[in-house]
């Protein structure tokens, strides 16, 4: 009896052997095998800091976001000082609250019935934004502080950057003043700030600092007085010396306040209200959200060759975004080489620490990458289809075609406007939206471009014919999503659809490599497969789609305007295209353009 059981626990055992074995081998059938790409060699070869990276997605989308700007810079100008705000705060408390601040500062901080407005009307108007800015401020104080502080300038003037800009570095009022410390393009030469096609350092908060710190360090030599310093920045030292004067010779701004212009009347005022809501946060309950990033966590390294920033993400698997956020004085996503100057790239450490260890294999795929870019645009001039010039078709739309987009995770008015090369003031406008917040799942309105007509160049063999047909194939290529299904990984999805693994996590919002089964991927646009390749040395390096590519500064075509165009987007176009060339080739002596008008490029 012992032995049949033993018997049968044997059979038993040796039956689930070759069942797993089988269900093994099933599993290992069903897995396609991945080819990799260049890039993903590439990287396979990369020592890796496992130093953990974390980026707060919504943090991120909070650096560059605009709402809060436009939100403060509006109640600035339209805050009536004289109108009393019901909201809770004693006045006796906030009067010994005032006393205590001014006791510790070289401002002159005192009580008056118009900062109590502007204080109260912040607190009931602006409690989420003063939150959210609290979290920023963890990441851009210790800048300025490390600046004033080697200028011998107060670092309470560290909160005239969230008055001027809402410490967005990108920001830009309606006059041209730029970045967190708002200089106008005269000023930003004035103190040295580097502004061209490719770099605006008016955006770079550390060079941008050091030259505010400088104004202010003139001014108080001026003045004598730190409130008529801010109120000079606010309205020029012209202003000032005017209101000096008009006030009978008195030196202090609470004298000559009402000789200064209305906005400023309400500058430092707003200043100190800031200031205020800064020291007393707790005691009104307002709880900063929290930076996952701060400065100290960042550093640069050197870029030895121009490199864009999606080349970057794709090397360090980080999103663009991100790379934006902590480098926003390059202009056009693109680290420039300039002979005899250096440039720097900031990133998280163990970012860096990833690129300073594999820089050889880092700069050998940016130069293979820049060659394939060129390779494609050549071939994409070379096998052009011969067409029918079509008719001109109206750069208006007169019936307000619109196509919908789903706000998802993440979305904000700038980032779908960059998308569809629209203006936030034009979404604002098509979907009757007053604030520049959406709400996730919403569909925006977006109007539908209408194609400009393209002269293309002859055909050179018939033969070729289904790769020049590639540029009318794109034009119909659409975001996609995908499902996920047994034995996927990224690597395999990004293959099968001619992406890159970074590309599709940025588009996903992921933080890892791992994906769910069922989970909906979105995908970037469907890439065209030529079927035979067109050399060696391309299919030799795994490179298996077309993409049509900008026409260079070698080919002549013509452009019809559309709505939204500016020459400088235009000349973004074409590269190596300058506006100055447009210019000269159509003889436009200024920048003024319309919808539907024809220009020559390359003449």
């Amino acid at each position: 009896m012992i032995v049949k059981k033993l018997s049968l626990v044997v059979s038993a055992f040796f039956s689930l052997a070759v069942c797993a074995q089988e269900t093994a081998k099933t599993d290992l059938e069903i897995k396609p095998e991945v080819k990799l790409s260049y890039l993903d060699s590439i990287k396979s070869t990369f020592k890796r800091d496992h130093l953990a990276s974390k980026v707060d997605s919504l943090w991120m989308n909070e650096l560059v976001s605009l709402d809060i700007y436009d939100d403060l810079t509006k109640d600035i100008q339209t805050i009536n000082k004289d109108v009393t705000v019901d909201e809770e705060l004693p006045t006796e408390l906030l009067k010994r609250r005032l006393v205590a601040m001014n006791q510790k500062s070289p401002f002159e901080i005192e009580y008056n019935q118009g900062l109590e407005n502007i204080i109260k009307s912040f607190l009931k108007n602006r409690k989420k934004s003063f939150s959210r800015l609290m979290a920023l401020s963890e990441y851009y104080f210790p800048i300025f502080e490390d600046a004033f502080a080697k200028q011998n300038v107060p670092l309470e003037i560290k909160y005239l950057a969230v008055v001027e800009s809402a410490l967005n570095p990108k920001a830009v009022s309606k006059m041209g003043a730029t970045g967190l410390w708002q200089f106008m393009y005269g000023t930003g030469k004035q103190y040295a700030l580097k502004i061209d096609s490719y770099i605006d350092e008016r955006s770079d908060p550390l060079k941008a600092t050091a030259a505010c710190s400088e104004y202010m360090t003139k001014m108080y030599n001026i003045f004598g007085d730190w409130e008529l310093v801010l109120a000079s920045y606010n309205s020029g030292p012209g202003n000032v010396t005017k209101a000096i004067r008009r006030s009978g010779g008195k030196t202090k701004y609470w004298d000559i306040r009402n000789y200064l212009p209305k906005e400023t009347q309400g500058y430092v005022p707003a200043f100190l209200a800031t200031m205020y809501l800064f020291e007393y946060h707790k005691e009104h309950g307002i709880n900063p959200e929290r930076a996952v990033v701060k400065n100290f966590e960042t550093d640069t390294v050197a870029v030895k060759n121009q490199m864009s920033f999606k080349q970057i993400a794709d090397l360090l698997d980080m999103p663009q975004s991100q790379i934006q956020l902590l480098n926003p004085s390059y202009k056009m996503g693109v680290v420039p080489f300039y002979q005899g100057e250096q440039h720097f790239i900031r990133l998280p450490k163990d970012k860096v620490a990833t690129f300073v260890s594999n820089e050889d294999q880092i700069y050998a795929y940016v130069k293979y990458d820049s060659e394939m870019k060129s390779t494609n645009s050549r071939l994409a001039v070379k096998y052009a289809p011969k067409a029918r010039p079509a008719a001109a078709k109206p750069a208006v739309i007169e019936n307000g075609d619109f196509e919908f987009y789903k706000v998802r995770k993440g979305d904000n008015l700038g980032a779908i406007a960059s998308k569809y090369n629209v203006s936030i003031s034009e979404l604002k406008k098509w979907n009757n939206l007053k604030s520049n917040s959406v709400a996730i799942g919403r569909n925006i309105k977006i109007k539908s471009e209408e194609e400009a007509p393209v002269k293309s160049a002859p055909i050179v063999d018939k033969k070729e014919e289904a790769i020049a047909s590639a540029d009318e194939k794109e034009k119909s290529a659409v975001d996609m999503d995908y499902v996920v299904v047994a034995g996927d990984n990224l690597g395999s999805i990004a293959k099968k659809f001619g992406t890159t693994i970074a590309e599709l996590k940025e588009l996903n919002n992921l933080t890892s490599n791992n994906i769910g089964l069922g989970k909906t991927l979105i995908i970037s646009k469907a890439a065209i497969v030529i079927e035979e390749p067109v050399s060696t040395a391309i299919a030799s390096n795994s490179v298996d789609t077309f993409k049509k590519k900008a026409p260079s500064k070698n080919v002549s075509e013509d452009y019809y305007v559309k709505k939204g165009d500016s020459l400088y987007s235009i000349s973004k176009k074409y590269p190596g295209v300058t506006i100055s060339d447009i210019k000269k080739w159509n003889g436009i002596k200024d920048e003024d353009i319309k919808p539907g008008m024809k220009l020559k490029i390359n003449g």
